[in-house]
């Protein structure tokens, strides 16, 4: 602080004098907020650290790291800010586990806070339990855009906590190569709310594509396609919960473990409020013989199955009580080119834009495009089923 002025200084003086006092205490007020801005954090070549780890260490809340594209070989980490956003840039980062596994889960483990994670590869996590992830996500809420889970025993796996939410958006999840357990590609558990959109689930080893135990499950415009592995269920939701499953291309393959493709409730329903809501879905069954479309297991629960495409034969073991109306079964002759995934009705098929309209809860907005992202349906009359001509 400046000294006062002596008695019978000039009033400009003065008056500089006060300025510069009312600067001094304002600088005091705030400069311990100013030294707790929100920082960038580049990690890579050029940037203030070399590894992923030493960002982990360093970051503070509401931070942003940026890691530069490239390969992060054993570089794992545990996040537990309150606030954070992980981002690739200048390309994909890939982070290959090489034997190691952050606390013994998986290459990140992410705890405590809010945080947004894009960009990032999570490539080959084994641990001796079986279930070392890409991302073991414990608490709070998450969100995952542009990601990959590639070859880990569990893709994205979530502790039971029932104040937790994690969203994922455009992701690609694909299992492991070798193993005798069951994995899982993303595993959510008892948390609030899942919400999985434009995601591609691929090449599952013995469990589940899409695995969610979740009190909501929102479920939209995604491709669940085993195509060649040897998953179980495409999408299970074992404990209820609140679902909504809308506008999926969910597909099980010729060399499936298990012939339901959607399971509800098979271990028994756990939330208080049961609801399985499924429109506009194409599901389909590649594998020899009869399948079980969907299945809800009796007990506490309402299904509405409604506009769905059924395709290569199969059954439906649902409650009396179920709401089903609209669907169609139809086989692969019936779509633009199915031996290459395209579920588009052909030109000259047999389905019609003749859906039955819906509440707006369970009207598709949007429909999946592949890779990994959605695009807004013209509007007008809707096709039953996943994907409009």
């Amino acid at each position: 602080m400046q000294p006062a002025p002596e008695k019978g200084a000039h009033p400009q003086a003065r008056r500089i004098a006060r300025i510069a006092a009312a600067l001094a205490l304002w600088m005091a007020a705030v400069g311990p907020a100013v030294a707790q801005a929100p920082a960038v954090i580049r990690v890579g070549p050029g940037g203030q650290v070399a590894t992923v780890a030493e960002a982990a260490a360093l970051a503070g809340d509401g931070d942003t790291v940026e890691v530069q594209a490239g390969d992060y070989v054993g570089d794992v980490a545990v996040w537990e800010q309150r606030h954070l956003t992980i981002r690739a840039v200048g390309g994909r980062a890939r982070l290959i586990a090489d034997g190691r596994a952050a606390e013994g889960k998986g290459i990140w483990v992410i705890r405590n806070g809010d945080f947004v994670v894009e960009g990032f590869d999570f490539v080959g996590t084994r641990v001796e339990a079986g279930n070392g992830a890409g991302i073991r996500f414990e608490r709070g809420r998450l969100t995952v855009r542009d990601a990959k889970f590639i070859d880990n025993q569990m893709g994205l796996l979530t502790n039971n906590d029932a104040a937790s939410e994690l969203i994922v958006e455009r992701c690609e999840f694909a299992g492991p190569k070798d193993g005798t357990h069951w994995y899982h590609n993303l595993y959510v558990g008892q948390i609030d709310k899942v919400t999985v959109t434009g995601s591609w689930s691929h090449h599952a080893r013995g469990g589940h594509l899409l695995k969610s135990r979740a009190r909501e499950s929102h479920i939209l415009y995604n491709r669940l396609t085993d195509e060649g592995g040897t998953a179980s269920y495409e999408l299970e939701l074992p404990n209820g919960g609140k679902a909504r499953v809308i506008g999926n291309l969910i597909e099980q393959g010729a060399t499936t473990q298990n012939r339901t493709i959607v399971s509800f409730g098979a271990e028994g329903y756990r939330w208080p409020a049961n609801e399985l809501s499924m429109a506009h879905n194409t599901v389909v069954n590649r594998a020899h013989g009869s399948a079980t479309m969907v299945r809800a297991a009796p007990g506490p629960a309402s299904t509405v199955i409604r506009n769905n495409l059924w395709v290569g034969g199969g059954a439906l073991d649902l409650p009396v009580a179920t709401k089903e109306d609209g669907n169609l079964a139809v086989t692969i002759q019936a779509f633009r080119d199915a031996p290459r995934y395209d579920y588009r009705p052909a030109a000259s098929g047999p389905l019609r834009p003749e859906a039955a309209r819906l509440p707006a809860a369970l009207t598709p907005g949007f429909q999946y495009m592949h890779e990994r992202r959605v695009a807004r349906r013209a509007r007008g009359p809707l096709f039953v089923g996943a994907f409009q001509r």
